[in-house]
């Protein structure tokens, strides 16, 4: 676990962005978010706070990152249009359609064959959230890979 305060220490999804999703979606939102809160780098570029705190919000199709300090104050509010990440979420999710039904019945090749197209796409969708975040937030890989997981957790209501 980091122990400097150049990470996020609480992470929470807006309940009225977000709708349920199957028991595999919830399951992976869930670890994301674990994953995240023990593992992170996150930090803001010329601020010398943390650790932080983040609220993720859907709002007119935009993409809220509401950065907040341990007591719940906004430090900063960036807004992220979707537009750029539409195919990636369309092809991500067919993907993972078919991961999830091909765990049930496929071989194991099969499956491999088709997580190794889902990572792909989450990779995909992960390195354009950290371009899109460049000189707003300092994050590391993993951390903008469970941070893409979570943007993927406000689309699943349909």
């Amino acid at each position: 676990m980091t122990t400097d305060n150049k990470r996020l220490v609480a992470i929470t999804l807006d309940d009225s962005s977000i709708g349920r999703g199957t028991p595999d979606q919830e399951h992976e939102r869930e670890i994301a978010i674990y994953d995240l809160i023990e593992e992170n780098r996150f930090a803001l570029p010329g601020h010398d706070g943390g650790p932080y705190a983040l609220f993720i919000a859907l709002h007119d199709a935009k993409l809220a990152f509401d950065i907040r300090d341990e007591g719940g104050a906004t430090i900063v509010m960036h807004i992220l249009s979707l537009t750029p990440f539409r195919k990636i979420l369309k092809d991500y999710f067919m993907v993972c359609e078919s991961y999830y039904a091909a765990i049930r019945t496929a071989t194991p090749a099969q499956i491999e064959a088709i997580d190794m197209g889902r990572r792909g796409l989450h990779n995909e969708g992960a390195q354009l959230l950290a371009e899109r975040l460049k000189g707003k937030v300092e994050c590391d890989m993993d951390t903008s890979r469970r941070l893409f997981t979570l943007v993927t957790a406000l689309h699943w209501k349909g």
